[in-house]
């Protein structure tokens, strides 16, 4: 890499990806061997009225800057006051405060780029029917704003970036972290086709499970959604069953690949037929962990050995709660966030940052090489 930079880092957390910016700028600032006093973070605020409106504000010039800002709209444990009243923040509030800090930056900056880990309105992402298109309108808007790039992980479908054919965005997978984290979490795991496979919980997560299990060169299972099409239920068509196809799991480990958990319902269905299926330990990856209705029915079916983990990365917001569950174990991703920033601060391609191939066949390989050892 080289030594110039686009142009002077600033690096903007929107509320509630304080701690999660800090930590991006600590690695930041290590590689580039900074004063521990200096930063890279812009300090900027959102503050409100007692009404509930609110504007942005940036509390330094971020003139002819190259301007990272770290956006979780999905953060529900921030508040604010309303009419005396404390609201949780909802993601078309987080979204509208990012559009408030690019209006408060003025078209000074020399490049924005929006890092948004779980995209704003992702699952709202086609149109079936005379409804809206959040999700396209959103990165449109952003674009218009003078946002040069767009960087999430795991979108729930790719072919969003269609909306901004002209534009930067780059979707981002945390393949290597996931299976890093497993690794480290269970060290006796084996990653052969007669040990291990991976299973997609439906139709919508198969490329994504095709890419984990080419990559592994594990065995690859699929569920799919047999739905209710001629019933309504909170805005869509209830599942009825999840019928599975693929090679038989029994005395199998399997990792269950989705890119989030939002109620749960549906994995600890795949996860509970798994089990009928004798599957053996069932792993489930998801980038992003929402647990929309609480964590009881996760309780109750780890103490029932449905499942033995649940991997989620850190890059939205998780409850202290949720990561005191034994069944729980978080994947930092700062450290890689940090890595996509600096590179992208010096103009450099970040390609291999992207695919991951490399850098997993070597942790597949030293893993392998310390089981025998042990074995010997």
């Amino acid at each position: 890499m080289n030594d110039s930079f686009y142009g002077d880092l600033s690096i903007i957390g929107m509320r509630g990806c304080e701690a999660f910016t800090a930590e991006v700028d600590s690695y930041i600032k290590d590689w580039r061997r900074h004063v521990e006093d200096e930063t890279y973070i812009t300090r900027a605020d959102c503050p409100r009225f007692g009404s509930g409106e609110a504007k942005g504000l940036i509390h330094e010039s971020v003139r002819g800057r190259d301007v990272y800002i770290i956006c979780d709209v999905f953060n529900y444990g921030v508040t604010y006051k309303m009419y005396g009243m404390t609201v949780p923040m909802s993601p078309d509030d987080h979204y509208q405060d990012l559009k408030r800090i690019i209006s408060a930056i003025g078209g000074k900056a020399r490049r924005i780029s929006v890092i948004m880990p779980m995209l704003y309105e992702g699952r709202q992402h086609n149109r079936t029917s005379r409804e809206s298109l959040d999700s396209a309108l959103a990165l449109q808007e952003l674009v218009n704003m003078g946002v040069s790039n767009i960087i999430t992980f795991d979108a729930h479908d790719p072919k969003i970036q269609n909306a901004i054919p002209l534009s930067g965005f780059d979707n981002v997978r945390p393949t290597y972290q996931m299976i890093k984290a497993l690794v480290k979490t269970v060290p006796d795991v084996t990653f052969t086709h007669d040990k291990l496979m991976i299973i997609s919980p439906d139709e919508g997560a198969m490329t994504r499970c095709m890419f984990y299990s080419s990559l592994l060169g594990l065995d690859l299972g699929m569920f799919y959604k047999r739905r209710n099409y001629s019933v309504i239920i909170d805005g869509k068509n209830p599942i009825e069953a999840h019928e599975y196809l693929g090679r038989d799991v029994k005395g199998k480990d399997v990792i269950v690949v989705d890119d989030m958990i939002s109620s749960g319902e549906s994995m600890l269905d795949v996860c509970e037929q798994l089990k009928e299926k004798g599957a053996n330990r069932i792993f489930v990856f998801a980038t992003f962990g929402l647990f929309c209705n609480g964590f009881e029915k996760f309780d109750e079916a780890y103490e029932n050995g449905i499942f033995t983990k649940i991997f989620t990365t850190n890059l939205i917001y998780g409850k202290d709660e949720l990561k005191a569950k034994p069944w729980y174990q978080s994947v930092n991703m700062c450290k890689y966030v940090a890595y996509l920033i600096d590179t992208l601060n010096h103009d450099a391609t970040i390609s291999n940052l992207l695919n991951p191939a490399k850098r997993v066949h070597k942790l597949i390989d030293k893993h392998a090489q310390t089981l025998a050892g042990e074995q010997e």
